[in-house]
């Protein structure tokens, strides 16, 4: 319950870097997608990530508009989009940097990131 009233539960847009830190500092662990609409792997991306927000409750799922965030993409060194940051206790621990870790492939699966994911033990992975 107390997830769910953090936000957890969904993938959802936050609007402003401000945002992002209130966002980490909630939760354990968050897993951020940093995109631009223009990217048409970040739309895949984000099929995969919607379904996992919901499997993985203890995990909080966020998107954030890199176009939006210039002063976050440069201090976490964000230069491929799409990129995911991984957060625990409000620190970044890994980076999921375009398609490479996931099969270097468009078609990769869901169980694939979720894999990847949990290898970072960003999610609970059995």
């Amino acid at each position: 319950k107390e997830w769910l009233s953090k936000g957890h539960g969904e993938y959802r847009e936050i609007p402003s870097e401000r945002d992002f830190f209130q966002e980490v500092k909630e939760s354990k662990n968050v897993v951020c997608h940093f995109y631009r609409d223009t990217t048409f792997r970040c739309q895949i991306l984000d099929k995969h990530l919607t379904v996992l927000a919901k499997k993985h409750i203890e995990t909080k799922f966020l998107k954030l508009n890199a176009e939006k965030s210039p002063f976050l993409c440069e201090r976490l060194r964000i230069k491929v989009i799409p990129t995911v940051a991984l957060v625990k206790d409000g620190k970044t621990k890994d980076y999921i940097v375009g398609f490479t870790d996931l099969g270097n492939t468009d078609d990769f699966t869901t169980e694939t990131l979720e894999w990847r994911l949990g290898y970072a033990d960003i999610i609970n992975y059995r």
